[in-house]
């Protein structure tokens, strides 16, 4: 057996374009990256995308294919002396290098300030890598001289393709034959992740060569994935890959009403020393997503944790964070805001841009209150009640119901109150 000391996703990082796997909307033919790449004019810039989808193995072929020295920094690790050092560098240098920096959002403010004037003068060429929108992670001033590339995750024909190259170098690795009889739960485990899909078949090739000594060929099923994964959960992890497994679980046990285990996962990512922010953030989504208008507190109580956690930081934080997360997984729980602006943004696809009826339109000028803009609209307050009956959608969609609330007593009473208000007309 000749197997590479190097791990199994590092050996087949691809090299050029051509190789790489996936995100064909910004690299493939035509796409506007590889426009830019090929024009040899590139601006700095922020991927943004899930984790393991080749943010940072694109940064890597920009780098080869414009010549230039890459720098890497960690957002975990490095501060603003790494930031200085580099910049002081790139000063030496005839051409402008790639400055890479991984996880950019767990910058702070004043490290992100150190790059800006470099990435102004030209001095360094940004390429920042987030899981996180950037619009919230990354300084305007920073964000407006860089381009932002969304990162989409990885379809099966990826992870197919993936797996493919993964045979071929683990059968030459280990000289036998690799057969995969099933292939869901290696997918399964990926979660659409490249690496960790690597770091999976390359795990369990590993276990079954070893237990199967003498035997020629290897024959991989969902349950051998599965038994090797689990019996060698640190081994397989040692990339820090379940740290989305852990966030997950920890939103879904709020949002299942479960405040032990909320709280198990919340010490979890304390433990480990993950961005309290990053969790703040977490709750204040879930507060919105998943209790709206069943408990409005529940948004107001996890956007003071955030901005509780951004004045004191850890330790006392976690104080904070778990009574926000008690609070939010003991909360009544309702997604009926999330379902209506979901169906909405829906019937805005389909229907496109639909006129406005004329008496809900603004009517500056003489000529529009002419035409009819503003005419015969009917001020709410001006009727008992604050309320009387007319049409606010357009024609087209008349009667649709986008807001359907939720079965739980603030929300039953919403819904009485709008039976009370239009009747029959919505259905309530």
């Amino acid at each position: 057996m000749n197997k590479s000391s190097q791990p199994l996703a590092e050996l087949l990082r691809p090299q050029t374009l051509d190789e790489y796997i996936g995100q064909e909307h910004l690299v493939g033919e035509g796409a506007i990256l590889r426009r830019a790449l090929e024009s040899g004019r590139i601006p700095s810039m922020i991927f943004w995308g899930p984790p393991g989808v080749g943010k940072t193995t694109l940064a890597h072929i920009i780098a080869k294919k414009t010549d230039r020295q890459f720098f890497v920094l960690s957002a975990v690790s490095s501060g603003v002396k790494d930031v200085r050092d580099v910049i002081e560098r790139a000063r030496m240098l005839a051409k402008p290098p790639i400055l890479f920096i991984d996880e950019i959002h767990r910058f702070s403010k004043s490290q992100q300030d150190s790059l800006l004037a470099a990435v102004e003068k030209g001095l360094v060429t940004l390429i920042g890598a987030t899981t996180e929108n950037p619009s919230f992670e990354v300084i305007a001033p920073l964000l407006s001289r860089s381009q932002v590339y969304v990162l989409k995750s990885l379809e099966k024909k990826h992870l197919l393709k993936l797996l493919d190259n993964a045979l071929i170098t683990l059968e030459k690795d280990y000289e036998r034959k690799i057969q995969l009889k099933e292939i869901g739960a290696l997918l399964q485990i990926s979660g659409g992740d490249a690496r960790k899909l690597l770091n999976a078949i390359e795990l369990v090739v590993d276990v079954l060569a070893e237990e199967s000594q003498g035997k020629a060929d290897l024959i991989i099923s969902d349950a051998d994935a599965k038994r090797c994964i689990q019996n060698n959960l640190v081994k397989y992890d040692k990339k820090g890959e379940m740290h989305y497994d852990v966030i997950s679980a920890f939103i879904k046990s709020m949002r299942g009403s479960d405040p032990n285990a909320a709280v198990y996962y919340l010490a979890r990512m304390i433990e480990a020393g993950e961005d309290p922010l990053f969790i703040a953030r977490r709750m204040l989504i879930l507060a919105s997503e998943d209790i709206g208008n069943a408990n409005p507190n529940a948004l107001l109580l996890a956007n003071s944790c955030f901005e509780a956690v951004q004045k004191i930081g850890f330790p006392e934080s976690r104080i904070i964070l778990s009574q926000t997360a008690v609070y939010l997984a003991c909360s009544v729980k309702s997604n009926a805001s999330y379902m209506a602006i979901n169906k909405a943004q829906e019937i805005v696809r389909k229907t496109g841009d639909l006129s406005v009826p004329l008496p809900l339109r603004n009517a500056p000028t003489k000529l529009m209150e002419e035409l009819g803009y503003g005419a015969e609209y009917k001020y709410a307050h001006d009727f008992p009640g604050n309320f009387t009956e007319q049409e606010f959608l357009p024609d087209e969609i008349s009667k649709t119901v986008v807001y359907d609330p939720g079965k739980n007593p603030r929300e039953e009473e919403m819904r009485r109150n709008l039976r009370n208000l239009w009747k029959e007309r919505y259905g309530y």
